[in-house]
């Protein structure tokens, strides 16, 4: 059943554990991410960054996405969530990752998602607070449960880019829950965006401490988020470049030090670039095992740009020549079934060890199943 956010952070916080957010940008992904989740008993939360949603509007370049192209990607995203997860046993979560205006977070909610991230992080804190509270009266007069962002992660994912990370001042988030009413706050502790996070990253979980104890204190909720979280697995990164990739110096979050931080009060942590990275390990090896399929109409295509951009590892990249099938999941024939069978495989090796991680597995039944009209009825409160 599809459900706002904040159920699930709850249960998180009542229950010590965390909740992997995961992106998807197809609706094989979609598909998988729900599937890994039903296995483990895990209430589960799927993630469309705001250029996903350009993406699944069709836009090949989606950097360049127009706000029409948004829509209608938002609406197709939550189209396979709801196909998957509508009537599936455990709690899904449909979420936009860092929506970058208003206009992004309303396209979304008008789509069907069920909870926004307004990510107001360049601004000034007084702005961020005027932009995140104007997202949070929309959204939760409609049910729909808000994320913010205070401090910036270096790095970059999509369209969000920094040189270098700035910490949360924990004094600065209090104030930032109090003033905009978020359900959710994604802090920068350490963490990057991208795949190149350097080596032995080491996160600042004081941090997260410091505001947990202010809003405990203060008697409110607030469920704190760890972006650019992805662990880059060096076996993966082995793997593709053993199988002619070109990828350096990618290094991830040490699953341990993410681990440490489910105590401090981080009840969801991001992942995208691991689950980039198996889908694109499992398709570069099935052209391996099956060379014929190089030629094949349907998805020689997609082995030519994986030939052709050796040290890329979005599959965005690769997907344009089957762009039908990413966008509907449609399956036309046994070549491009084959293709989506290595997709959802490798989204569910990269999803499934971080649901065990986390300890979300076998939580789905602790989660209060709100609906959107029940948590419009909370907010009002």
């Amino acid at each position: 059943m599809l459900v706002p956010l904040r159920p699930l952070m709850e249960a998180a916080e009542k229950y010590n554990y965390a909740q992997g957010a995961f992106n998807v940008n197809a609706v094989a992904q979609a598909k998988a991410v729900i599937e890994m989740h039903e296995t483990f008993r895990s209430p589960a939360i799927l993630q469309g960054a705001d250029l996903a949603n350009a993406f699944m509007g069709g836009r090949v370049d989606f950097a360049n996405g127009t706000l029409e192209d948004k829509k209608l990607g938002a609406r197709r995203i939550a189209d396979a969530v709801r196909k998957y997860g509508e009537n599936s046993p455990i709690p899904v979560v449909l979420h936009l990752d860092h929506g970058r205006d208003f206009d992004s977070c309303v396209a979304a909610i008008d789509g069907g998602y069920t909870s926004v991230m307004i990510d107001g992080s360049s601004l000034p804190l007084e702005q961020n607070i005027e932009l995140t509270r104007e997202v949070v009266k929309y959204a939760h007069a409609l049910g729909v449960s808000v994320e913010g962002e205070l401090g910036v992660l270096g790095g970059q994912e999509d369209h969000v880019f920094a040189e270098t990370s700035t910490y949360t001042n924990p004094l600065d988030a209090v104030k930032f829950i109090e003033e905009t009413g978020v359900d959710a706050l994604a802090i920068s502790y350490g963490t990057q965006h991208g795949a190149n996070k350097g080596k032995d990253a080491k996160l600042r979980r004081e941090i997260a401490i410091a505001i947990k104890e202010c809003i405990n204190r203060l008697g409110i909720f607030c469920a704190l988020v760890s972006h650019g979280s992805s662990t880059v697995p060096q076996y993966i990164v082995k793997e593709i470049n053993d199988l002619g990739g070109d990828i350096r110096n990618a290094y991830g979050i040490p699953v341990n030090e993410l681990v440490a931080a489910i105590p401090c009060g981080i009840r969801k942590i991001n992942v995208d670039t691991d689950i980039r990275l198996a889908v694109t390990r499992n398709m570069k090896e099935l052209f391996a095992e099956r060379p014929e399929l190089r030629a094949s109409a349907s998805i020689g295509g997609v082995y030519r740009l994986l030939e052709e951009k050796r040290s890329a590892f979005d599959p965005r990249v690769f997907f344009p020549p089957i762009m039908d099938t990413v966008l509907t999941g449609n399956i036309p024939d046994s070549d491009v079934a084959a293709l989506m069978e290595r997709v959802e495989q490798g989204v569910k090796e990269a999803v499934g060890s971080l649901i065990v991680n986390f300890g979300s597995y076998g939580r789905a039944p602790l989660v209060e199943r709100r609906t959107l009209e029940d948590m419009k009825a909370f907010y009002a409160k």
